[in-house]
């Protein structure tokens, strides 16, 4: 072996514990260059090119071959690194009280196909499953894709490490239903490559928001979403999803913020799961819910087609002031840098901004000093985008293991 060769040959070894780093880097859009992946790990110019090139080579991203300098720009131009299009993907399924959506998702949490089903859901969940890993394996079949995961999102707590579907209420599913189990059999029946995670759709929706979208450079972000029924919460610490000790953190959805409200299925009244979701509001507004489609797109139509309306109005303040005051517990608990709102609460923030936030400052602690940021998720179908970064996960940990 010459010299050149054997040069080349330890730089690469010196960079293979870069590579899950460095994909990550590309993955979320924090690395566009070389330059910057050089700076990012802290390794040499040399270094980086290797771990570049492995990563090109194992078909995860591209470098550019002839890099141009941007106008005014001096000095050598780095070369642009990018997530390859027509790389592996990942199966990402989400099940909501509504039906079901399938979809292929790539690096950088593109979407590449999607499938949904708005189909009445069953009490047993190894039917739902069964229907939408069929659904996905067919996206497959028409993408001709190398799959090297699969990814679900439940509304429902998920108990770790079990794996079990502690809550489920919406989905009439039995509780502790084994849904990674049934997934994962599922996933295997279907001839689908890669191992299957599931997670609660909050949880991933906050971690996808996080990598990709309105949480991104948040050390302390705070999730609220309500998306078809119910309402629920996520907090992610300097990267990481916080879950507690089994699975369970953050249930905000149980938060009491109205006393005397309506009955909650967890034996309370008055929790925000039943007071500031699609169905309150759209019975706040005096509107019968249809079945043509699904709750949250009613409350949305509602919302912008009727917001003149002093009952539609009336019932847009009644659901932000619950919020807020939820809101403001959690502030006052958690202390975030950032709150990211998704569903019909991202609706309700963006028809009165300035009441919802009022309302915050008003009731928790250094609300007034602190004024924390609160935003609308950024990111459509943002669980489906979540369970996809659970089966990307052993990808960014390890490539080369991964991809063996």
């Amino acid at each position: 072996m010459n010299g050149k060769a054997t040069t080349a040959r330890t730089r690469l070894e010196r960079g293979r514990s870069a590579l899950g780093p460095a994909l990550e880097l590309v993955h979320t859009g924090r690395a566009p260059t070389r330059a910057v992946l050089t700076a990012e790990l802290g390794v040499t110019r040399a270094t980086a090119g290797a771990v570049a090139a492995e990563l090109e080579a194992l078909g995860l991203i591209r470098v550019d071959s002839r890099p141009t300098a941007a106008a005014g720009h001096q000095g050598r131009p780095s070369h642009r690194l990018a997530v390859d299009d027509t790389g592996p993907v990942v199966l990402a399924a989400q099940v909501h009280a509504d039906g079901f959506r399938a979809a292929l998702i790539s690096l950088g949490g593109r979407m590449v196909a999607t499938a949904p089903g708005c189909v009445t859901v069953s009490a047993d969940p190894a039917q739902v499953l069964g229907e939408v890993v069929r659904a996905g394996a067919g996206l497959l079949r028409e993408s001709g894709r190398r799959c090297v995961g699969a990814g679900l999102a439940v509304p429902s707590a998920v108990a770790e490490p079990e794996g079990t579907a502690l809550n489920p209420l919406h989905l009439a599913w039995p509780a502790g239903a084994p849904v990674r189990d049934i997934f994962a059999a599922q996933v295997r029946a279907a001839g689908i490559e890669g191992p299957a995670f599931t997670g609660n759709d909050v949880n991933l929706a906050a971690l996808a928001e996080h990598r990709h979208g309105a949480g991104r450079g948040a050390q302390h972000l705070l999730c609220v979403a309500t998306g078809h029924r119910g309402v629920g919460g996520a907090l992610v610490l300097d990267g990481r999803l916080h879950t507690g000790s089994s699975g369970l953190a953050l249930e905000v959805g149980h938060l009491t913020v109205n006393p005397e409200g309506r009955p909650c299925h967890c034996g309370s009244r008055g929790c925000l799961d039943v007071e500031a979701d699609p169905l309150a509001f759209l019975t706040t507004a005096g509107r019968e819910p249809g079945p043509e489609v699904s709750l949250l797109q009613q409350s949305r139509d509602l919302l912008r087609g009727e917001y003149d309306d002093p009952g539609v109005r009336t019932a847009c303040e009644e659901l932000i002031d619950r919020l807020g005051l939820g809101l403001a517990g959690l502030v006052n608990i958690l202390n975030p840098d950032r709150i990211i709102l998704g569903g019909l609460h991202r609706e309700l923030l963006d028809a009165d901004p300035e009441r919802l936030r009022a309302v915050v400052a008003d009731r928790s602690l250094w609300g007034r000093s602190g004024g924390v940021p609160i935003l609308p998720c950024s990111l459509d179908h943002n669980s489906l985008v979540g369970a996809a970064e659970l089966a990307w996960q052993p990808v960014l940990d390890d490539p080369l293991a991964a991809l063996a």
